[in-house]
């Protein structure tokens, strides 16, 4: 069943002298019903964002309802 979080987070790159901040809702997908860890948001934006998940870094998330 998916979950949907709010996040705030910033990118930092090598590319990118300054972070970049974001935030926005993630859709994740969670076969067994339990929250996400922040390990997996990094992991979902990343992946969107085409950075490694060590270049993220979440300043806020929460479950929306």
């Amino acid at each position: 069943m998916p979950a949907k979080y709010f996040t705030h987070f910033v990118t930092a790159t090598d590319e990118a002298r300054a972070a970049s901040e974001w935030s926005g809702v993630v859709e994740l997908q969670a076969a067994d019903g339990r929250a996400a860890v922040p390990a997996e948001l990094k992991a979902c934006l990343a992946a969107s964002f085409d950075v490694e998940s060590d270049e993220i870094r979440i300043l806020q998330w929460a479950r929306l309802h």
